[in-house]
């Protein structure tokens, strides 16, 4: 059974919400021991930088298996 393209997305978003709050801990664990300076405030910008594309990735690449498993 495919999903509708709302599904999809809520999925996609709880997906990439849960991958969020995991990033910001591990950025918060990694880059101290890689000696990369960085600050909360810049961890979130780019955790959420990232987590916009996984959203959009996500959801094309589920939208895309959806289309074929409906052709076949």
């Amino acid at each position: 059974m495919s999903q509708t393209k709302k599904q999809s997305l809520i999925e996609s978003l709880i997906n990439v919400s849960i991958g969020f709050f995991i990033t910001i801990l591990s950025l918060n664990i990694i880059f101290p021991i890689l000696g990369i300076e960085s600050n909360s405030k810049k961890n979130i910008v780019l955790t959420f930088y990232f987590t916009l594309l996984s959203i959009i990735r996500n959801y094309i690449i589920r939208r895309l298996f959806n289309k074929k498993n409906r052709a076949n």
